[in-house]
């Protein structure tokens, strides 16, 4: 198997570096290669995706991506954040997994991640006016909407439909198209929900969610919400899939360039969307499930410092592989 590492910036290497010991010490055949992206290519290159990294992605089996964004960026026309845009439209990655678990909470976010407004027409105008475009077809919502209620099936079997059906013409659509591919799953629930309750609800009782399908920008934002439910966004994970491509795995949070170098950076969300890539790239449902409980468990006995606890990056890594160690691996 092979996979291209992405540290991109400021604690984007540290974390990346705690997956990739993982990786490598799991009973599993995998190449790693590592490449710039992000603010580090900028640097290097003066773009954020060289031709390069691009290409060995598409090489790949899957993508695991560290962090990117540095403030140095900030407001410059070339910028970090660009990169991370242009992959995961390069790459075809439409369904953006976002799972959030804690104190009785167990949703899965699925976010279309290549239409709407962050990938839509948008500029200045002569008049200093500005516009931002969210376009959808049909057919990005059909695809996402199937992905949402295979992974449905595979859980409680409720899918809610997030939306703004009553104010913009893309939520009309996607309500519709929506409703039409629930038809071919009989055995899945289907409610509809507009965005504003959907975040109501997250705060108030996030427990009644199974899977929530919404699209780009929507999905931004709620997924970070129930991420504040379930610890925060240090412990995050993510995974972007489409069809046939290599699938991008990296954790929510950002750069952290104010702890960057410390070896202070919590590692979980970057060993807990590893054990999605071993879940969905590699079809290791085993070992992804050990992963999962050893982190769990490392974040029971060694929290870092943003957890209130003292150890380090390679500290909370160290117990990560003793956990796994001792599972027989």
């Amino acid at each position: 198997m092979r996979v291209v590492c992405l540290p991109g910036d400021g604690i984007g290497a540290e974390v990346t570096a705690a997956s990739r010991r993982v990786l490598e010490a799991l009973p599993l055949e995998v190449e790693l290669e590592e490449h710039v992206f992000g603010g580090a290519a900028i640097h290097e290159t003066g773009d954020p995706l060289p031709p390069e990294t691009l290409a060995a992605c598409r090489r790949s089996d899957a993508v695991l991506l560290g962090a990117v964004g540095l403030p140095e960026f900030d407001g410059a026309p070339v910028r970090p954040e660009q990169g991370l845009i242009r992959i995961r439209g390069e790459l075809d990655v439409y369904a953006n997994l976002r799972p959030s678990q804690g104190d009785g909470i167990d949703l899965l976010i699925v976010r279309e991640l290549v239409g709407g407004l962050y990938f839509g027409a948008s500029g200045r105008r002569a008049d200093g006016s500005a516009f931002d475009t969210c376009d959808y077809t049909p057919a990005q919502i059909d695809r996402l909407a199937r992905r949402a209620f295979e992974l449905a099936r595979d859980r409680r079997g409720l899918v809610t439909s997030v939306d703004k059906a009553n104010v913009l013409e893309t939520g009309r659509l996607w309500r519709e198209t929506v409703t039409e591919v629930a038809v071919d799953y009989p055995d899945v629930r289907l409610e509809h929900m507009l965005v504003d309750t959907a975040g109501l609800q997250l705060v108030l009782d996030a427990s009644r969610f199974d899977v929530i399908a919404t699209e780009n920008t929507f999905g931004d934002i709620l997924s970070d919400v129930a991420a504040g439910t379930c610890g925060g966004l240090g412990l995050a994970a993510s995974a972007s899939l489409g069809d046939g491509n290599p699938g991008i795995f990296e954790p929510v949070h950002g750069s952290a360039p104010d702890i960057a170098g410390k070896g202070i950076a919590n590692p979980a969300a970057s060993l807990r969307s590893t054990a999605l890539l071993l879940r969905h790239a590699a079809a290791e449902l085993v070992l992804a499930a050990q992963l999962e409980r050893a982190v769990e468990a490392a974040l029971a006995t060694i929290p870092t410092p943003d957890l209130g606890g003292t150890a380090t990056t390679d500290e909370f890594t160290d117990a990560v592989l003793a956990e796994l160690d001792g599972a027989a691996l």
